[in-house]
């Protein structure tokens, strides 16, 4: 007899010991990979250097595909697709992920340097949803690129970390009556890089600056004009707690959906399914851009994919099924008041489920229909992947979007998937390790039933 009652119970009750020491390993992977991963250009390079070494090779529009290709498309070194040929007719569909690998972080200015006060600054402007105050007085590091000059700007454990200056609590009063969004102002996330003087009479900091950047990168000051050069926690991935159950690290916000999911389309290569794995940028600034959710490249590529196998791509679109696989906030029991604890993902439980995202009245989400979640139980139900359903906090508290209402309004029946987190959007988050896991194991069950 069907058990009528649901019970929402964690991976340690539910699974067998071997499934959580598989997931307490596979972390070690997941941990390097964000080490490596900090910004969305290291992803790309980090996740093709895997792809590569399992087989997949580049893709170029109009190349001619077979059943069996591991492929990847690399968009402008921020957005990468990957994607394997079953054997299976492409009219029956495309199973997609997309997950995004850019993060909140500081961006520097275009003209980013001066100095005052003894002290040599970057002027910068943050990206994505930050919470500012969670910022300053902690450790950073500077990653990026220029035009002139491709590479990234140190975190070897020899190198420097970079810092937000903080006020005092003695001459902090004013400031502490402030509400927490008010407390530090946009204007005054700069980055603090230096104090020593040129040996002159000009006895400048920046001068002195620009010299040791010059030396060090081949940098001039105007080659700030064509950079893109970002400030990210210095911190690595580390095991959390005395059991050490959980992970803490900057970047889950989507890494931890976006690993995954690619080491899911590597080792379902023999699918029968033609799967393709997207790892977007730009997500947490609307996914507007070449290299955005909403650029129509996926639609290029769906119908190369099917010039080359003479189908119609509106078949394609519509036999499609697709996992946005994004991150959803975890029950906090510090913080109660923002949570309907029956509906909100807790931790250790699974992987998460989202039947609807947006924020109130469900504005700006794209909503999963009943049949084709139930399709998705029968087919994680085969591998026995531990998940549950939540959504974003309390009706009236806020919410969020993902990149899932643009791919569904291509005709792809879409939900959201991923892995509950604390303290989404800050320098240092923190999950689950078995919750990773159930979601490579929801997202190769995807690819391969």
């Amino acid at each position: 007899m069907a058990e009528l009652k649901y019970e929402k119970k964690t991976v340690y009750q539910k699974a067998p010991k071997e499934i959580v020491k598989a997931a307490f390993d596979y972390s070690e992977g997941y941990k390097a990979y964000l080490d490596a991963a900090k910004t969305e250009r290291e992803a790309v390079t980090v996740s093709i250097a895997m792809a590569e070494a399992k087989g997949f090779r580049p893709y170029n529009f109009g190349d001619k595909v077979a059943p069996g290709d591991k492929l990847y498309y690399n968009n402008r070194g921020k957005n990468l697709f990957l994607f394997t040929i079953g054997s299976e007719p492409l009219s029956n569909g495309i199973r997609i992920t997309a997950s995004h690998i850019d993060a909140p972080r500081i961006d520097l200015k275009q003209c980013p340097l001066y100095e005052d006060g003894g002290m040599a600054f970057f002027k910068t402007h943050y990206y994505g949803g930050i919470r500012k105050y969670q910022w300053v007085a902690t450790p950073l590091a500077l990653h990026g690129v220029v035009a002139t000059k491709d590479g990234k700007v140190g975190e070897d454990d020899s190198d420097p970390v970079f810092y937000i200056n903080d006020l005092l609590p003695h001459l902090a009063y004013d400031q502490s009556k402030l509400p927490l969004s008010e407390g530090i102002k946009g204007e005054q996330l700069n980055i603090l890089i230096g104090s020593i003087p040129t040996d002159d009479d000009n006895n400048s900091i920046t001068a002195a600056i620009l010299n040791l950047l010059n030396e060090k990168y081949g940098i001039t000051e105007e080659d700030f004009l064509s950079s893109e050069l970002c400030v990210v926690p210095a911190a690595k991935a580390r095991d959390v707690g005395f059991d050490r159950s959980l992970i803490g690290s900057y970047g889950h916000d989507d890494r931890v959906c976006a690993y995954p999911s690619l080491t899911a389309i590597i080792d379902c290569a023999d699918s029968v399914h033609t799967n393709m794995c997207i790892l977007a940028d730009k997500e947490e600034t609307g996914s507007n851009g070449p290299s955005g959710m909403q650029c129509d490249l996926m639609l290029d590529l769906i119908n190369e994919l099917a010039t080359a196998m003479n189908v119609s791509p509106a078949l394609v679109r519509a036999n499609s099924k697709c996992l946005s696989a994004d991150v959803s906030a975890s029950f906090d029991p510090n913080f109660p008041e923002v949570f309907e604890k029956r509906n909100t993902p807790l931790l250790g439980c699974g992987a998460v489920f989202t039947k609807f995202t947006g924020s109130r009245g469900k504005s700006g989400t794209n909503d999963a229909n009943a049949e084709f979640i139930g399709w998705l139980r029968s087919i994680l139900d085969k591998d026995d992947v531990i998940w549950q359903a939540g959504e974003l906090g309390k009706v009236d508290c806020g919410g969020g979007g993902t990149v899932a209402m643009y791919i569904s309004k291509h005709n792809i029946d879409t939900i959201d998937l991923g892995v509950p987190v604390i303290s989404m959007h800050a320098p240092f988050e923190v999950v689950s390790k078995v919750d990773v896991y159930e979601t490579y194991r929801a997202i190769s069950a995807f690819y391969r039933y």
